[in-house]
């Protein structure tokens, strides 16, 4: 499988890094560009797509400006700016990520808000080798999972997930060991765990609904998980205080909140703020 990325002036291009110095994730830069003003933004990896086509519609609304977009875990990103890396915009896929870029001084305190909702779903390989039905097979002895490392938020909701489950009629106070005793790689970003389910390199594994949409179904198999104790992943936005295109911040961030901006959200398998809440 491989996503189709809409291209920001027929000059952007989105490139996974895995394990590369910068934080493994994705980025999207424009090349060559003569625009007058540079919108950065570091949004979390699961927002490629979505994020890609709203700042097509962004450039095309403003013609002087170039949005480029660092993707990469929002764990990631939020080292990067606690660091001091320059961007105008940061969008985390959970609020303790943003808070510590607050903390770390960079971003104004109660400054963010939440703009978009995920979920969370199993999937795997295409032609489903470990014979993986339900949830609760991911259980069964002999099954090798994959799950993002906790330090990134989609990583902490499948822990989360994984516990609620626990407290299930039916699976078992042990659920959630029994399930981690199957884990053979905790990966860095939701994007690299997909990767590797697609190529078949485990029998399963935790991501967002949204990664999901426009996979073929020869590639990847989705189970859904119960909504009885799914998680809800709450994204968060915010400008950056020393931002050096401060107006075009706000005017994305207000594309992004729009109905327009939504629309295209929820195409790509997100849900607007105020749903699964």
């Amino acid at each position: 499988m491989t996503a189709h990325v809409q291209s920001l002036k027929l000059t952007a291009i989105l490139v996974l890094v895995l394990g590369a110095a910068c934080g493994g994730g994705e980025s999207l830069s424009a090349l060559g560009s003569s625009h007058n003003e540079t919108l950065t933004i570091f949004a979390a990896a699961s927002l490629a797509e979505a994020l890609s086509e709203i700042g097509g519609e962004f450039e095309s609304s403003h013609p002087s400006s170039e949005v480029v977009i660092n993707f990469a875990g929002s764990q990631q990103l939020a080292q990067q700016l606690s660091q001091g890396a320059p961007a105008d915009i940061y969008a985390s896929a959970d609020q303790q990520q943003m808070e510590n870029v607050i903390q770390a001084g960079r971003i104004t305190a109660d400054s963010d808000q939440v703009f978009i909702h995920n979920r969370l779903a199993v999937v795997l390989p295409g032609d489903n080798p470990g014979n993986i039905r339900d949830i609760k097979d991911l259980a069964r002895t002999g099954l090798e999972l994959l799950l993002v490392d906790e330090a990134a938020p989609v990583g902490r909701y499948s822990q989360e997930m994984l516990d609620r489950a626990s407290e299930q009629a039916g699976y078992g106070v042990e659920f959630k060991e029994r399930v981690l005793e199957n884990v053979v790689s905790y990966e860095e970003n939701v994007r690299a765990a997909l990767t590797k389910i697609v190529l078949g390199e485990a029998d399963a594994g935790i991501v967002y609904v949204s990664d999901v949409i426009g996979v073929s179904e020869a590639d990847i198999t989705l189970i859904q998980i119960p909504e009885r104790f799914n998680v809800t992943a709450s994204y968060y936005i915010a400008p950056l205080n020393d931002s050096s295109a401060p107006n075009r911040g706000r005017e994305f961030i207000r594309l992004l909140l729009s109905p327009k901006g939504q629309e295209i959200l929820e195409r790509y398998g997100f849900s607007q703020a105020g749903q699964n809440e």
